[in-house]
């Protein structure tokens, strides 16, 4: 069976959720060989075996962390031609997509970005894909050299199937450049506690209707209760009501998750690009003819600030 290359993204070691996604996907296409890359990457082997990686590439340098993403790019590349894998998935987040993107370059093949789902063809890959602002739902090969595929958050179940995971060390020599963009400092993020919005099973946002940044509070207090996740539409985030790190959008994040409840937010065709892929979609809205209810499973017409208090309350005694 053809091996499939599965860039790994961790933080010093500790695997997150897509990788492990990646992994089952992979699964279905072929064998998955990780490649894991920086600090900590040869403490990914366990979890990475546990998920189905016959095989943990791992390589470590100051390159990974003092420069931007050109080091992993000539890595993915020395991985490629080390395994010629059937192809080679990485995680839809910013950085990942431009390694994705590079790498697509430097091999001359084909890429498909945001891919749902994954499954074999007679010919490759076949990658599902929600494209034209989520009005459209597509399947898509590589036709030309090895795909390179990136896949969004939460589009599989995590699924443990034990295998060998073997360490082996990476060989990988940087181009020239790979030093040319460098990295002068850091901040850390504020953790709220709450799920990465991209990553997170349940989201809840707000927008318009939220009517203020201080009633952001009313959203954060569902989220809470439902360990979820705090989006917001581009209105929200254009009134300053909530941070841009938090938009669900075309010109924000793109989500997927197995419950996405909107709040006060119209459904305006942007907002919809960003979480229409959502398993489960419920919206709040007072106004009966707004967009969002066309894309909805259930629908609540009501003032989100009567019915959102008691949707937490109700959460909230349930799990008591």
């Amino acid at each position: 069976m053809a091996e499939v290359l599965v860039y790994v993204d961790h933080v010093d070691g500790a695997v997150r959720k897509p990788t492990l996604e990646l992994l089952t996907l992979a699964r279905r296409i072929g064998e998955p060989v990780a490649v894991a890359l920086g600090p900590g990457a040869e403490n990914t082997a366990a979890a990475l075996a546990e998920h189905g990686a016959v095989k943990v590439l791992t390589h470590d340098a100051a390159e990974y962390a003092d420069y931007l993403v050109v080091p992993k790019v000539d890595a993915l590349q020395a991985a490629v031609e080390a395994v010629s894998p059937a192809a080679v998935l990485v995680p839809s987040s910013a950085e990942a997509k431009e390694i994705a993107a590079r790498l697509a370059v430097r091999i001359g093949s084909g890429i498909i970005t945001d891919a749902t789902d994954l499954e074999a063809g007679d010919e490759g890959p076949v990658a599902t894909q929600s494209v034209f602002a989520a009005s459209f739902t597509t399947k898509t090969r590589v036709s030309k050299g090895i795909p390179v595929i990136t896949v969004k958050p939460n589009s599989a179940a995590v699924e443990a199937a034990p295998a060998a995971g073997t360490v082996e060390a990476l060989a990988v020599t940087f181009s020239d450049k790979a030093t040319g963009t460098k990295v002068t400092a850091r901040t850390p993020r504020e953790s709220t506690g709450r799920p990465e919005l991209t990553e997170a099973a349940i989201v809840v946002s707000g927008g318009r209707g939220v009517n203020g940044a201080d009633n952001f509070a009313i959203i954060e207090a569902l989220a809470d209760s439902l360990g979820a996740a705090v989006g917001a539409s581009r209105a929200a985030v254009d009134a300053g009501w909530y941070p841009h790190s938090n938009q669900v959008g075309q010109t924000g994040k793109s989500v997927s998750p197995q419950l996405y409840i909107a709040n006060g937010i119209s459904g305006a065709i942007q907002h919809r690009a960003g979480m229409q892929t959502s398993k489960t979609i419920v919206a709040v809205n007072k106004d009966a003819e707004a967009p969002i209810f066309d894309l909805v499973d259930y629908g609540v017409v009501g003032d989100l600030f009567d019915v959102v208090p008691q949707l937490t309350e109700e959460v909230n005694s349930r799990k008591g």
